[in-house]
C-alpha cells in the first residue's frame, strides 16, 4: 500500500476534494422502481436535468425542492427527486449553477455487487488461513495467526486453566484494522449475517461468493459465518461455560502483513457480556444451521445454554482492561440488554418459556443497535418468529417496539435536509457513524417487514444512498466501489501490502465524526457529517470493522430481494 507523509497526504486530500463532482448521488445507482434522489449543494434552485451518460442527451427534467440548511454539515442543500424516471441505463445529473454528478446506473440489481463485496471483505479478514489467488485475486496473502498456541492471561486464569495454560483457538475474522479477535463485537456482526440468511434465504441461498467453500451444499453466506462461529466456540471454557472476552496480543501490532505479526497471543478475562453475546449467537446458529448440519446445530445450542448458565451465576463480570493489555476493550457498563437478547434467542430456539419469563422485555427508549446495545436484536428475532412463539410472548409488545423504532427513524428521514434518517440524535455521528446508518436501515426494514408500509423501505434505501456517495464528503464509503471510494483505510493488510495500490475491497469505513480521537493534524471540517479523512492515521473515521460491514450486508441483500424484477 502506498505510504504518505502527513503533509503529502493532506495535499492529496485537497486535490481529491477539488476533483469531486459537486452533486451527490449514489455512485452505484438506483432501482428502476425505487426512490431516486440526489443532493445539490450551494443553495441551488430551479430545474435540474438527468443526462444519458453516453450521449449527453437530456432524458429527464425536474425541479429542485426548496434548499434547507443541514446543521450536521453546515451546508445549504436541495434535493433533486427523479423517482418517476425508471428507464434503465447509465446517467449523470446536471444543474446549470451547481455542476454535475458522478455517473450512476439505473438497473434491477444495482446493489448486488455491494452485497457480495461486503461479505467477501470478511473472507479477506479470515484468520489462520492463507488467501489463494483463485479466491482473493491480487489480494492473495500468506496465512497469519494460526492461534493454535494461545496463552491464558492472568485475568482469565482458573484452577483448570491457570495462567500460561495453552489452548487452541484458530479461525475467526480479524475484528477491524488490527489483528485481534473480540467476542463482543463478533456477537452483533455474526448475528446480523445469520439474520440476513434467516430472513432472506431465497436471495442468500443462491449468492455465490467465490470463497473456498463455494460449491458445497451450504449457502456461501453461512459458510463465511461458520468460519467465525467455529472460532467463537473455542472461546468457551469447557470446565464452566464461561467465555473469554477477547483473543489478543498485549499491544497492537505494527503495520505488518498477517504472517509477519508473530507476537504471543492471549485469551483475556471471562465476562458476562462475552457469555451472553456468545449465547445469543449460538442459539441463533442452532436454528440457522439445523437444515445443513444438525449435529453442529445441537452443539451450538448446548454451548448457548451452558454460557447462559454461567452468565446467570456471574451477572456482573464486566470487562476491566488489565494493566499489561493495551488493545481494544469493548467494555460495557450495563449488560441488561445482552441478557434480553440472549434470553430471546434461547426462547425462540428452545420454545422454553423459562427464557421469556427470565426477563421483563420492557424498553423505555428506542435506540439503534450497536455492539454495546443489543436489545433491538431481540426484537428483530422475536418479530421474525412472531407466529411461532408460545403463548408466553407478548406479541403486541414485540410489534410496538419494532414499529415505534421505525416510526422514529422514518420521521428523521422525512424531515432531513439530506433525506436520510441519520442526524436526529447527537449519538448518530459517533465513531462508526456508517455502522449507525446501516443499523438504522436494518431497523427500518424490520418495520417494513411487519407492516408492508413502503415508506419504511424508502427510508432504509436512502441510507444506502448516503453510504454510497450521497453525503457531504462525496465519498462512497465502501472500498473498491463507486467513483470516489476511500483509498487509505486504517486496515493493516491494506496498508502493509506493498504490492497493491488499492485497499482490500468491500469494507465500509467508519465514516465522519468530529471526535478526532486519533489526533490526525488536519481534517477538512469540524462539522460531524463532514469530518472525514481518507488517511491511514484517521482510525477514528477511516478504520474498518466487521460490525460496520454487517448491517450493510443485510441491507443490500434485503434491497436486492425486494427490488428484484
Amino acid at each position: 500500500m502506498k505510504k504518505y507523509v502527513l503533509t503529502l497526504s493532506c495535499i492529496l486530500l485537497s486535490i481529491q476534494t477539488w476533483a469531486q463532482e459537486p452533486i451527490k448521488v449514489n455512485q452505484l445507482g438506483y432501482y428502476p422502481e425505487g426512490e431516486k434522489v440526489a443532493v445539490v449543494p450551494g443553495g441551488a434552485t430551479g430545474s435540474f436535468q438527468v443526462l444519458d451518460a453516453q450521449t449527453n442527451k437530456v432524458v429527464y427534467t425536474g425541479t429542485l425542492k426548496s434548499p434547507q440548511n443541514w446543521e450536521h454539515s453546515g451546508e445549504e442543500v436541495a434535493l433533486a427527486d427523479f423517482s418517476d424516471f425508471s428507464d434503465t441505463g447509465s446517467y449523470k445529473l446536471m444543474h446549470p449553477g451547481a455542476g454535475s454528478s458522478y455517473i450512476f446506473e439505473i438497473k434491477d440489481d444495482v446493489h448486488h455487487e455491494l452485497a457480495k463485496s461486503a461479505i467477501r471483505a470478511l473472507y479477506y479478514n479470515r484468520v489462520s488461513t492463507g488467501l489463494e489467488s483463485q479466491h482473493a485475486g491480487k489480494w492473495a496473502r500468506m496465512a497469519g495467526h494460526p492461534d493454535d498456541n494461545v496463552f491464558v492471561h492472568a485475568s482469565a486464569a482458573s484452577k483448570e486453566r491457570p495462567e500460561g495454560y495453552v489452548i487452541s483457538s484458530p479461525k475467526g475474522w480479524y475484528d477491524a484494522g488490527d489483528y485481534n479477535k473480540y467476542i463482543v463485537n463478533s456477537g452483533i456482526s455474526t448475528y446480523t449475517l445469520l439474520a440476513a440468511y434467516e430472513h432472506y434465504p431465497e436471495y442468500y441461498g443462491d449468492l455465490s461468493l467465490n470463497i473456498p467453500e463455494s460449491g458445497n451444499d451450504v449457502p456461501d453466506l453461512l459458510d463465511e459465518a461458520r468460519w467465525n462461529i467455529d472460532w467463537m466456540l473455542t472461546m468457551q471454557d469447557p470446565n464452566d461455560g464461561g467465555v473469554y472476552h477477547k483473543l489478543t496480543t498485549l499491544n497492537f501490532e505494527g503495520v505488518l502483513m498477517p504472517d509477519e505479526a508473530v507476537n504471543d497471543r492471549y485469551v483475556v478475562m471471562k465476562t458476562t457480556s462475552a457469555a451472553l453475546n456468545f449465547a445469543a449467537v449460538m442459539a441463533t446458529s442452532a436454528r440457522t444451521y439445523a437444515e445443513y448440519d444438525p449435529e453442529f446445530a445441537r452443539e451450538c445450542l448446548k454451548a448457548a445454554e451452558y454460557a447462559w448458565q454461567w452468565a446467570v451465576k456471574n451477572p456482573e463480570q464486566l470487562y476491566r482492561q488489565p494493566e499489561d493489555v493495551q488493545t481494544g476493550a469493548y467494555g460495557d457498563r450495563s449488560v441488561d440488554d445482552e441478557f434480553d437478547w440472549a434470553a430471546a434467542e434461547l426462547y425462540i430456539s428452545t420454545q422454553n418459556d423459562d427464557y421469556w419469563n427470565a426477563r421483563d422485555f420492557q424498553e423505555t427508549e428506542f435506540r439503534t443497535p450497536s455492539w454495546s446495545y443489543v436489545r433491538p436484536l431481540a426484537w428483530i428475532s422475536l418479530a421474525h418468529h412472531i407466529w411461532d412463539l408460545t403463548e408466553a410472548a407478548d406479541k403486541d409488545l414485540i410489534r410496538s417496539q419494532i414499529i415505534g423504532h421505525g416510526d422514529m427513524l422514518k420521521q428523521g428521514y422525512q424531515s432531513s435536509a439530506y433525506g436520510i434518517s441519520m442526524g436526529q440524535s447527537g449519538r448518530d455521528f459517533v465513531w462508526g457513524s456508517n455502522g449507525m446508518a446501516g443499523n438504522q436501515s436494518l431497523m427500518l426494514i424490520q418495520a417494513y417487514r411487519l407492516t408492508g408500509d413502503d415508506s419504511y423501505m424508502q427510508a432504509a434505501l436512502s441510507n444506502l444512498d448516503y453510504v454510497l456517495g450521497r453525503n457531504p464528503t462525496g465519498y462512497s464509503y465502501v472500498t473498491g466501489l463507486g467513483s470516489f471510494p476511500p483509498m487509505n483505510p486504517h486496515h493493516r493488510p491494506s496498508e502493509a501490502d506493498e504490492a497493491n495500490s488499492e485497499p482490500v475491497p468491500g469494507f465500509v469505513v467508519g465514516g465522519p465524526q468530529n471526535g478526532h480521537q486519533d489526533n490526525c493534524e488536519v481534517y477538512p471540517s469540524d462539522y460531524p457529517a463532514s469530518s472525514f479523512l481518507d488517511d491511514w492515521c484517521s482510525y477514528s473515521t477511516n478504520e474498518v470493522t466487521i460490525n460496520w460491514n454487517a448491517p450493510w450486508i443485510y441491507t443490500s441483500g434485503a434491497m436486492e430481494y425486494y427490488f428484484k424484477d
